[in-house]
């Protein structure tokens, strides 16, 4: 660490994030949860809904690749664009949660049509992106929130589990997309 980081970490006042990540995380999560138990609106002809779910691939692609330049910038050591990517893949996953959350109280769940083996793989994909989508609003926001306090060290420590899962959860999302496609 140079010297005018290490001047900039000790006069740097910590900030307690937990206790807005933890109401994040609670209203996130429960959204998605009650929106999941919803039949969605009844005639509802203001636009195409059909569109909401192609709008979510959309911005879990870019969410995606802006992880992936996230990691070689910070690979490469170049902080800057590390952080700038990492903000631009903030926006990105928000506007798919508007998106998200849209469809899923406007219109009625989609049931996949596929059958056997594809039928399982969609599921596997299906449940470990659900999963895994709840488990990552916590730890973005907790490693963004070290990373804005400066603790280096227990930032990276956490980035080492959110980056990966972060990036699973924007391609599978992708990728559950693609394959429920058809049935819209």
């Amino acid at each position: 660490m140079n010297q005018d980081q290490n001047v900039l970490q000790q006069t740097h006042r910590k900030r307690n994030y937990k206790p807005a990540i933890i109401i994040i995380t609670i209203i996130i999560n429960g959204l998605v949860a009650l929106l999941a138990g919803l039949p969605g609106v009844d005639n509802f002809t203001a636009f195409d809904v059909k569109i909401l779910p192609m709008l979510n691939a959309i911005f879990n692609t870019f969410t995606f690749l802006f992880l992936v330049g996230a990691l070689v910038a910070i690979l490469k050591k170049n902080v800057t664009v590390h952080r700038r990517f990492i903000y631009a893949a903030f926006i990105t996953t928000t506007l798919f949660l508007v998106t998200y959350v849209g469809h899923h109280f406007l219109s009625e769940s989609t049931a996949y049509g596929g059958t056997g083996f594809i039928a399982g793989v969609y599921y596997f994909i299906l449940i470990t992106h659900i999963i895994l989508a709840a488990i990552i609003v916590p730890l973005a926001l907790t490693s963004v929130a070290r990373a804005w306090n400066m603790e280096n060290e227990r930032h990276r420590k956490i980035a080492r589990w959110t980056m990966p899962i972060w990036l699973y959860v924007s391609l599978t999302g992708v990728i559950v997309y693609i394959m429920i496609s058809p049935y819209y």
